[in-house]
């Protein structure tokens, strides 16, 4: 139960859910309630298949490029600690890879379940390395069942979430997004930190 609710909680804090509830509203504000729920339904998918690959198959990856482990800690921990400034500071959106120019194309396109949303918005180079390096830590059968249970909720919870965007919208407000955000961004730090210190350490121990 512990490793379940800490990657959840860490992929939750990646992820932000929250955070994409305004561009979700503003993607979807002219779509039926059956057409809204059923992009919510395909971006949970596709974050799912995202991150279940990540997690599996990341590790190969690695391994073609001569990337050790450690290095990819430093590198998806700097990315993580970005995301998190970028939480703080609240220009977290412009960080995810949608500009105006995206938007306006993904307003008149029939889906955009896989991108923006999926990716990069949701699933991004955080929440890869993060699993890749979750993996290498954690791979006893009975350690990826409970790994792909968490992995499944996080796309359970972001199908709930964006399915009730627009009614968070209007609960929230704007504010309230914010300082959700902004709470989810000192923990997104916290987590890229740690990921770099214990990279830092174990290149220290590996070399003295």
């Amino acid at each position: 139960m512990e490793l379940f609710i800490y990657l959840f909680a860490a992929l939750f804090s990646v992820l932000n859910p929250i955070g994409t509830v305004p561009i979700f509203v503003g993607l979807t504000q002219h779509d039926s309630q059956k057409e809204r729920s059923r992009i919510s339904l395909w971006t949970a998918i596709n974050v799912f298949i995202i991150l279940l690959v990540s997690y599996f198959i990341g590790q190969y990856v690695l391994t073609f490029f001569g990337i050790s482990i450690d290095a990819l800690r430093i590198a998806g921990g700097i990315v993580i600690v970005n995301s998190g400034f970028s939480l703080l500071s609240g220009k977290f959106n412009k960080k995810r890879g949608i500009n105006k120019k995206i938007e306006n194309e993904a307003q008149h396109r029939n889906d955009i379940a896989l991108t923006p949303l999926a990716i990069p918005m949701l699933a991004g180079p955080g929440s890869m390395s993060l699993l890749i390096a979750f993996y290498q830590e954690h791979h006893e059968i009975n350690e990826i069942i409970i790994s792909s249970l968490a992995i499944l909720a996080i796309a359970v919870a972001i199908f709930a979430i964006l399915k009730s965007a627009h009614y968070l919208a209007r609960i929230l407000g704007a504010s309230g997004i914010v300082a959700i955000s902004r709470i989810v961004g000192f923990i997104v730090i916290s987590i890229g930190i740690q990921y770099i210190v214990s990279a830092i350490v174990n290149i220290i121990k590996g070399n003295f």
